[in-house]
């Protein structure tokens, strides 16, 4: 009752001002990270193959080809306000998958290097360039926890789909 009568008066509250920052931000993000690889596909492509998960050099391939306009498009449609949850569950799906192949590369590296786990430093393929494994870490699950809030949120009536065909 108060989101339709917030909606007739078209008040905002803090609460949706907050689901488009998050909203804008992870697209953001993905965009961002998106084009650094599209840009470089090659790079991309040498920095897929030295976690040594995909075998077949086929899949290889289609992986880092489509991987970036995946990432380009589900940031576009976080920004758009379009399909929010299933850009937003896609989102969660790929940093999941990133967050344990960078942790696992991680432990390999701390076994044969001996460093400290949090000294290690190596270009995990993001598109960011060469980063700390702690900090790395602590952004994929930062990110991680806002795709699950706006997978979680209730309202979505500041999204593009919510203003072209109001009820």
């Amino acid at each position: 009752m108060k989101a339709a009568a917030a909606l007739v008066t078209g008040r905002v509250g803090a609460a949706d001002l907050f689901a488009i920052l998050m909203r804008w931000l992870l697209g953001a993000v993905f965009v961002t990270l998106g084009l650094n690889k599209a840009i470089e596909p090659l790079e991309f492509l040498k920095l897929v193959r030295q976690y040594d998960v995909l075998h077949h050099h086929v899949l290889l391939n289609l992986v880092t080809a489509m991987l970036p306009w995946i990432e380009i498009f589900c940031g576009l449609l976080l920004l758009l306000g379009v399909a929010v949850r299933g850009a937003a569950v896609l989102i969660l799906v790929m940093l999941g998958s990133f967050t344990a192949a960078v942790l696992l590369r991680a432990l390999a590296l701390r076994e044969t290097s001996g460093l400290p786990f949090c000294a290690i430093k190596f270009d995990c393929g993001c598109g960011a360039g060469e980063v700390l494994i702690c900090r790395k870490l602590g952004e994929n699950f930062l990110l991680m926890a806002l795709a699950a809030a706006l997978i979680l949120w209730r309202s979505h009536r500041l999204c593009l789909r919510c203003s072209v065909f109001k009820s």
